[in-house]
């Protein structure tokens, strides 16, 4: 049975989060004051706050380098953190948006989505420079980014044109595209099961297979609104939706996967 196990204050809106579990902490973009939270996730205190760009998003955490990579939404450059001294490094241009941004533990690299340009940049770790940049056509707004570092493949979420892209990051060719609800956003994966699930913020959730280095739709449905944004738990194959406002309350909805 889950619980509520505390509430963190001084987080207003709060976009994205991701573990660093090596080192037992929750990092939090702070969107509404444009900081990266450090989060203690035995005491549930905040043991540091460092500035980011304008409006912090994703959050990609490299556990070789123990480094933190944070989208800026309305900047042109990427927010580097040291998690050892908790402070900023020189910041990586990348020339324009930043959608999300993942970390792919196959190459050791992270790439972003630079949404206003129709790119995905790979960032380089060990130096902190782009590396390469991989166009992203007929998707407008690409800002979801979810990566299949086994098969070399990037499932990518076109916002402003309601897509999922498959893109082979060997051929750097898209190789399928699918519907999606109204502005997709936050991608989750079942390594397991195969199954890549996409939220929207129209609500609409959409579920593909993946097999043979390719999707096949699932299913798709409107599960409530503003369900943007989604998890996964690998061991339980149980599918979390976090909901805002369902009757004047926020809810979190859980669904069990068929297998």
């Amino acid at each position: 049975m889950a619980r509520w196990a505390g509430t963190v204050p001084g987080t207003p809106s709060v976009h994205g989060i991701t573990l660093a579990p090596d080192r037992h902490l929750l990092l939090a973009a702070v969107s509404g004051s444009n900081e990266v939270a450090v989060i203690d996730t035995n005491t549930l205190a905040v043991t540091a706050r460092i500035h980011a760009g304008d409006i912090p998003d994703g959050i990609a955490y490299d556990p070789v380098h123990g480094k933190a990579y944070v989208s800026n939404e309305h900047d042109h450059a990427e927010t580097v953190i040291d998690l050892a001294t908790n402070t900023a490094k020189t910041p990586i241009e990348i020339g324009g948006e930043a959608g999300n941004s993942v970390y792919d533990p196959a190459t050791g690299m992270v790439m972003v989505n630079v949404q206003d340009r129709n790119e995905l940049v790979t960032i380089d770790p060990a130096t902190d420079t782009v590396v390469g940049r991989i166009p992203v056509p007929d998707c407008e707004s690409n800002h979801g980014l979810y990566l299949d570092g086994a098969n070399k493949l990037a499932f990518i979420a076109c916002e402003g044109s309601a897509k999922l892209l498959v893109l082979d990051l060997d051929t750097r060719q898209v190789t399928a595209r699918f519907d999606t609800g109204g502005n997709p956003d936050v991608l989750a994966f079942d390594q397991g099961l195969h199954r890549l699930y996409v939220a929207s913020e129209s609500g609409v959730v959409s579920v593909f297979d993946e097999q043979n280095r390719t999707l096949t739709s699932m299913a798709s449905g409107k599960l409530a609104d503003n369900a943007h944004t989604v998890a996964v738990d690998q061991e339980t194959h149980r599918v979390y939706f976090p909901l805002e406002n369902i009757d004047g309350h926020p809810v979190l909805r859980i669904m069990d996967a068929k297998q």
